[in-house]
């Protein structure tokens, strides 16, 4: 499959060179982005990713440029193009290019930037599960917004790829309390009862999460509890496990060295991705009006 980007009306090789340097998205991470998964060709979610981007947008006061309905006829051209079966799209929207100060530019010109890539889920992890690494989380108050400021994701991410584990979970020192994981929500299971943190300024309350939250619990009958807790209770758990776009639903087995429950992939994690399997093949847009 060849690696197809796209800049501001044009179709481009990936390794092509496009970012201007007075780009605000390049010199000041000004700007939000937002991934969407392919499934046999097709956008999954594409309402629920396309309603978080604008959120994104609305926050940091970037202008509207592109309708939804212009971003799908985009995203599927992309797809035809490449050949993509299988695969994210990931889109960033900077707020343009002007010199370098910290006031918005006038006029703005928002800068639209999409790349497709052959990115497998990662199905070892689902089957097996993972070991997270619990990092404390130092990101800004605005978690919410999924802006191209990612330093303190990076620094995590890199921490736990030295404490040999396949991922991070962050906590908040100063409350004693677990937000979720680096572009990637966090739940677990205690007494048949799904935690996870409510939808405030600490998390990215991401669209898997939303899909869990709305159509996947009620499905399987779980009650679903939306608040803080704590390292001490988190270790409590029978099962815990990440929900994100990329990799779907992956079971956590252990955290640090302490094995969640039995140490392996809970039933309730399980019959949940199942569920999220199943809602794929049916699709969630068709019955949307978001």
């Amino acid at each position: 499959m060849k690696e197809l980007a796209y800049i501001d009306g044009s179709f481009i090789e990936l390794t092509d060179y496009a970012v201007q340097l007075e780009d605000r998205g390049y010199q000041m991470g000004d700007g939000v982005y937002e991934t969407i998964r392919v499934y046999d060709g097709t956008c999954f979610a594409v309402k629920r990713h396309l309603a978080s981007y604008r959120r994104s947008m609305r926050e940091l006061l970037i202008p509207i440029t592109d309708t939804d309905e212009e971003l799908y006829r985009l995203f599927n051209e992309m797809i035809e193009k490449n050949g993509m079966q299988n695969g994210l799209i990931y889109f960033q929207l900077t707020r343009g290019t002007a010199p370098r100060r910290y006031e918005f530019p006038q006029p703005s010109l928002p800068h639209l930037n999409v790349i497709l890539r052959d990115t497998p889920v990662r199905s070892d992890w689902q089957e097996n599960g993972i070991r997270a690494a619990l990092i404390e989380d130092i990101r800004w108050l605005r978690c919410d917004i999924r802006s191209l400021n990612l330093l303190g994701n990076i620094l995590a991410a890199e921490q736990a790829k030295r404490l040999g584990a396949a991922a991070a979970l962050l906590y908040r020192r100063e409350k004693d309390f677990i937000t979720e994981g680096l572009d990637r929500s966090f739940f677990l299971i205690k007494d048949g009862v799904l935690w996870t943190h409510p939808a405030d300024n600490f998390i990215r309350s991401g669209v898997t999460r939303s899909l869990i939250k709305e159509k996947l619990a009620p499905r399987l009958d779980l009650t679903l509890v939306e608040k803080k807790f704590s390292r001490e209770f988190l270790f409590k758990a029978e099962e815990a496990f990440f929900a994100d776009t990329e990799n779907e639903i992956v079971p956590v087995t252990m955290i640090d060295r302490t094995p969640i429950g039995d140490g392996r992939p809970g039933k309730i994690t399980q019959s949940l991705l199942a569920a999220l399997h199943t809602l794929i093949q049916e699709g969630v847009d068709q019955d949307e009006d978001e």
